[in-house]
C-alpha cells in the first residue's frame, strides 16, 4: 500500500441526506457531504446523488466434472441503451434480505433462476458495482453444481423473471467473454476468475 493519508469513517461529514425517490427494490437520495482531502484539508459540502439498495449475492455455476459452465439470460431495463439488445447474459444473483447470511441466498438464488442445486460453494471476492453513483456491495462465489440436466426457463413470475439458462463448456464461455458479449460485473469477473483458477478448482472439487 502507498505510503498516503489513511482515511477512516472519521474524515467525512454527511450533513443532509434527503429521500428522492423510493421503490421496491432501490431508493435514489442527495446527500450533501464533505470529506478531508489528501493534502489534510476539508473539501467544501457539494450535492451527489446514490441509488441505495442492498447488498446482493451473484454465483457462477460450474461443474468440475464436465468442465461446464452455467449462464442466464434475461431482459435488463438497464441495458436498453445498449445497441444490440437489453437481453444480457449474467449468471444467478439476488439481493440480501436483512439478517440473511449471503450463503443462503446463493442456494436459493440457483434454484430460482437457474433451476439448480448447488453441491459446494467457494468464495471468490466482494467489491461495490459502481461507488461513484450506488453503495450496492455484492459477494460473489462459484457454485458446483451437475451440469448434466441443467436448462429449460426458470424465475419468478410475481417479480416478473423470465430466465433462460445456457450451458456451455467452459471454453465456449470463455470465448463469449473475449468476444464481448458479457457486459455485467458480476459475470466478467467470475469468469475470469475460473479461468485463471480452473485447474486449482478441479482438484478440490473432484
Amino acid at each position: 500500500m502507498p505510503d498516503t493519508i489513511q482515511f477512516t469513517h472519521e474524515d467525512y461529514e454527511v450533513v443532509k441526506r434527503d429521500i428522492l425517490s423510493q421503490g421496491h427494490f432501490m431508493r435514489l437520495a442527495r446527500y450533501a457531504i464533505k470529506h478531508r482531502l489528501f493534502n489534510g484539508n476539508w473539501s467544501n459540502t457539494f450535492n451527489c446523488e446514490v441509488l441505495e439498495r442492498k447488498s446482493a449475492v451473484a454465483i457462477l455455476p460450474y461443474d468440475p466434472l464436465l468442465d461446464r459452465v452455467v449462464l442466464i439470460e434475461q431482459f435488463r431495463p438497464g441495458a436498453l441503451a445498449d445497441p444490440k439488445s437489453p437481453w444480457l447474459l449474467e449468471i444467478p444473483a439476488g439481493v440480501i434480505d436483512d439478517n440473511e447470511e449471503p450463503e443462503k441466498v446463493a442456494y436459493r438464488e440457483m434454484q430460482e433462476e437457474a433451476g439448480c442445486e448447488i453441491i459446494a460453494l467457494h468464495p471468490i471476492c466482494e467489491f461495490f458495482v459502481s461507488p461513484g453513483g450506488a453503495n450496492e456491495y455484492l459477494h460473489l462465489y462459484c457454485g458446483k453444481v451437475d451440469a448434466r440436466t441443467i436448462g429449460g426457463v426458470h424465475g419468478l413470475a410475481k417479480e416478473n423473471e423470465d430466465i433462460r439458462v445456457i450451458n456451455l463448456t467452459a471454453d465456449e464461455a470463455f470465448a463469449e467473454l473475449y468476444a464481448g458479449h458479457i457486459k455485467t460485473a458480476p459475470a466478467l469477473t467470475a469468469l475470469m476468475w475460473l479461468q485463471i483458477h480452473r485447474k486449482q478448482l478441479q482438484e478440490v472439487w473432484l
